[in-house]
């Protein structure tokens, strides 16, 4: 019979979180492979930390959030955000799905073009379009969503200079009765500012105004939001035919549903509190078919969804490099992973998660990174058990935005692997070197 291994008790005062009503959790979840393939074979041939991507996630995800609309809505269109997660291999298999681009600048715009997306089918979003993105932009037929009047002057200048016309939708902002309003971008619709666009827009002679754009926000985890939204774009809807007798081609709804990451300061996990995209789709949906809009003339609805299409197809793999004590007894770990890769740890208590069965003993901890910095932190308080140096770990739900925000500081960005429909991998981006960081620097001769 094997000795079991002595543990230390511990005694600590709680303040990872608040427990709910069924109390705190005892049992640690662990992550021993991701779509079949063990966490330790992937690090022992791509490194540690190693970002991994699941296409099979990505697909399901998908699907499930086609299915949720189109199963309520008539005409949908998904149009991939971009700026979420830009990599070829991640765009490429939304693109196979049906989805259009969703870009927010030149680069975003060029990239999409690389990868075979038509220019008719790319949405052109942003405040900041130069005069020669918007000749590019013209040049593709794709749809450019103006954000402000200054835009839309450069731009009837523009269409006036090249003798062609422009397909284009305003961006709005509105109150949907959540804080903080996004009024930063776009034209206002209680202050009659979108509809003074539109009203510029039709008397342009070679704008052809063809929908309709929102965005109210990020990790937006109220459905009914967004059907106040709905209901207020499909007012203007109405009111452009009325006074022009011209329909629109669609509404654009932009992005914004919640992922399954919890927010700092949640109450309960983001698991059981994120809407379902039937969720969306049910307030979406109605607010559309029970407004004013007649049931023949109802606009195709653009989703520009990201993060939570995203999020779930998303690993960090890690490793143990210290356990400290801090000055007031906190037990701390440091890991080979910080906030230059995980910048949506600043604001969500990502999961962090050994790969086998540890101690039932949980102990408040901290989980720090390996920059030189103070706020290299990914966890400020989390109920762990103690894993010795060496020891791997997954962080999950981290698919949107850190390979996109994610920056070079003190060390390489690592490799970044697709596990395929078939269970093999994959290097998408291959891990930095000294060459890839030095090739664009010129050192004068002194």
């Amino acid at each position: 019979m094997t000795k079991l291994v002595y543990e230390k008790p511990v005694i600590s005062k709680i303040t990872a979180g608040i427990p709910s009503k069924f109390g705190l959790p005892t049992r640690q979840k662990f992550i021993p492979d991701i779509d079949g393939i063990p966490v330790e074979k992937i690090m022992e041939e791509y490194g540690s930390p190693v970002f991994v991507l699941s296409e099979k996630t990505m697909r399901n995800t998908f699907a499930q959030a086609k299915q949720a609309f189109e199963t309520r809505y008539p005409k949908v269109q998904f149009a991939w955000s971009y700026k979420t997660n830009y990599l070829n291999a991640v765009c490429s298999i939304f693109h196979d799905q049906g989805a259009w681009a969703e870009v927010v600048s030149a680069f975003e715009f060029q990239k999409a073009l690389s990868l075979g997306v038509n220019g008719s089918n790319i949405l052109f979003n942003g405040p900041e379009k130069s005069e020669e993105d918007l000749k590019l932009a013209i040049e593709h037929n794709a749809c450019i969503h103006i954000d402000h009047f200054d835009e839309l002057y450069l731009l009837i200048k523009v269409t006036r200079e090249l003798d062609k016309k422009a397909r284009v939708a305003i961006r709005i902002n509105l109150d949907a009765g959540i804080y903080p309003i996004w009024d930063r971008f776009g034209f206002n619709y209680e202050n009659g500012e979108a509809w003074n666009a539109i009203n510029r827009i039709m008397l342009a002679e070679k704008l052809d105004l063809i929908g309709l754009h929102t965005h109210i926000g990020t990790y937006i985890m109220s459905a009914n939001a967004y059907a106040a939204a709905a209901s207020k774009l499909a007012n203007l809807y109405m009111a452009t035919h009325r006074k022009f007798d011209y329909w629109l081609k669609y509404i654009d709804l932009g992005g914004g549903f919640a992922s399954k990451n919890t927010l700092k300061g949640a109450y309960m996990p983001g698991t059981e509190t994120c809407p379902s995209f039937d969720e969306y789709a049910e307030a979406i949906s109605n607010a559309l078919i029970s407004s004013e809009i007649p049931h023949e003339n109802l606009p195709v609805l653009f989703l520009e969804t990201g993060r939570a299409l995203i999020d779930d197809a998303g690993y960090l793999l890690t490793t143990v490099l210290a356990n400290k004590r801090s000055t007031t007894g906190r037990r701390t770990m440091v890991i080979d992973a910080g906030v230059n890769l995980l910048f949506t740890s600043f604001w969500y208590n990502l999961g962090v998660y050994p790969t086998r069965q540890l101690s039932s003993h949980l102990e408040e901890s901290t989980i720090y990174g390996p920059l030189c910095m103070n706020i290299d932190v990914i966890r400020d308080a989390i109920n762990f058990p103690q894993v010795k140096t060496g020891e791997k770990l997954v962080i999950e739900r981290v698919g949107a935005y850190n390979m996109t925000q994610w920056m070079q500081f003190i060390t390489f960005r690592p490799n970044v692997v697709m596990i395929d429909l078939e269970g093999k991998m994959h290097i998408v981006r291959k891990k930095e070197n000294l060459d890839t960081l030095t090739s664009l620097e010129q050192n004068p001769k002194r």
